[in-house]
């Protein structure tokens, strides 16, 4: 054997393994994936979360799994992500009070900038002031009128110090010059009972989460934080027809990976959820809860996260507000 033919066939030799090598890997996703969702549930962070992954499971063969890991107004499931292996199989549902707590809550466990791989954007949705029913106001301007005749005497839930259910809230309060006591839930979904109960008089959340409840009678809406009504409350007013124009608050669900996950389980997780977020069943089952599908790529995902946390660091800045 020449010495050309000698280099060529150990060429072909360690091709041979190499590919060998590669064909071991098992396939993206070969076990089960867990969603995980940092609050309980009943939340639109819950609610959407739980769509997707039912329609991921049909796409991949295999079960996807959303998570409930409550706690700490979503760090205890944040870090838990964080921490977790960066194979692709344990997956975080992001979403605003995410990007909050980069500004909102000192000495975090983890660097929401760095520890994170953002792989897409899965929704918009708009908030909406709701009220318990047995309060005598029916629009923003009288129960701005009746919390400043009764400095804080109303409590406002939230799902938990440093949500976007807190910080919702609290923007309200610093537009208005209204007073009102924070009571903090374990999730969203948590504080309507006691909403509709009267024991906390109001609340700002994401649509998907209080829609039923004001179809139902039993939560009044007083506004939509967007320049437009939206289509599943189309006789609540926007914050601008309301008069707060700068009450302008969308929530967004994304799906994250800890940083390290390799590229090619980053590329494949986001072509399955932009392929089922743009799938007839689920399209149809969040555009009935209000929200509106996006499915982008990494880049445009991570710009999101990153620019929602440059914007609400400087609300927060400058609003002076703490979390409790």
């Amino acid at each position: 054997m020449t010495h050309n033919s000698f280099d060529a066939a150990l060429l072909l030799c360690l091709a041979s393994l190499a590919a060998c090598n590669v064909s071991a890997q098992p396939a993206y996703p070969a076990r089960n994936i867990t969603l995980l969702v940092p609050f309980s549930p009943g939340g639109s962070t819950d609610l959407i979360t739980r769509i997707i992954a039912k329609e991921l499971s049909a796409h991949f063969d295999k079960q996807v799994i959303a998570d409930n890991r409550t706690g700490g107004g979503g760090v205890i499931g944040w870090n838990a992500v964080a921490r977790s292996a960066p194979d692709g199989y344990t997956v975080l549902a992001t979403e605003l009070s995410f990007a909050i707590a980069a500004g909102l809550i000192p000495n975090l466990p983890f660097d929401p900038r760095k520890d994170f791989i953002h792989v897409t954007t899965a929704t918009t949705v708009p908030h909406v002031l709701v009220i318990t029913p047995s309060l005598p106001v029916k629009n923003v301007k009288e129960f701005i009128a009746l919390a400043k005749a009764r400095p804080n005497e109303l409590n406002y839930g939230s799902g938990g110090n440093g949500t976007n259910t807190h910080l919702g809230s609290e923007l309200l309060k610093n537009l208005t010059g209204i007073k009102m006591v924070h009571v903090p839930y374990k999730g969203a979904g948590a504080v309507l009972q006691d909403l509709m109960g009267g024991q906390v008089q109001a609340l700002v959340s994401a649509v998907p989460t209080v829609v039923p409840y004001v179809n139902a009678k039993r939560l009044r809406a007083l506004m939509v934080t967007d320049e437009k009504r939206t289509r599943v409350l189309p006789d609540v007013p926007s914050a601008a027809e309301a008069g707060l124009a700068k009450m302008n608050m969308q929530f967004w669900v994304g799906f994250a990976l800890p940083a390290g996950t390799p590229q090619p389980v980053v590329e494949r997780l986001n072509q399955a959820l932009v392929a089922v977020l743009n799938g007839a069943e689920s399209k149809k089952r969040l555009i009935d809860l209000g929200v509106d599908t996006v499915g982008n790529a990494p880049a445009q995902a991570t710009k999101l996260v990153l620019d929602e946390m440059d914007r609400w660091t400087a609300v927060i800045k400058a609003a002076g507000i703490k979390a409790e």
